[in-house]
């Protein structure tokens, strides 16, 4: 299972550091180590105009089917850039996107990320486990109730 973050800052590293198996794609499309077997892809962004813009353009070219047989996406995994509600305007844009992708998830923000590297042993919060559970990945720390 592959994180592909659409935009620098995403965070993709933060959910290859909560999902044991899993692995952040470096900003590009990862290619199957073996031929004729795709590689599972979840798409990441933040909620601001530029990164749902961004997760947009990544849609459209995995649509576009200039990728092949290559990846399997999975679904858009949408992280808030700032704590609070999304504007309208914002929401509006991600119901667009969301029309294009197989799914999409949309997680919390969580304010101790924002101070610190994450620590895989902290619990996890319920949206992050259902995201996991969604794709069949186990979380690498504790999970709330």
């Amino acid at each position: 299972m592959w994180w592909l973050g659409v935009h620098g800052g995403a965070g993709e590293s933060t959910l290859a550091a909560l999902a044991a198996g899993s692995r952040p794609a470096q900003h590009g499309w990862p290619m199957a180590d073996t031929p004729g077997t795709p590689s599972q892809v979840a798409l990441v962004a933040r909620t601001s105009w530029s990164g749902l813009t961004a997760a947009q353009r990544a849609a459209t070219e995995w649509a576009s089917g200039v990728l092949g047989n290559s990846v399997q996406l999975v679904g858009l995994v949408l992280i808030p850039d700032v704590p609070g509600r999304l504007p309208k305007p914002l929401r509006d844009l991600q119901h667009v996107i969301a029309g294009g992708v197989p799914r999409v998830w949309t997680l919390p923000w969580v304010d101790a990320w924002r101070l610190g590297p994450v620590d895989p042993s902290a619990p996890v919060p319920k949206e992050f486990r259902a995201l996991l559970a969604d794709l069949q990945l186990s979380p690498t720390g504790p999970v709330h109730n």
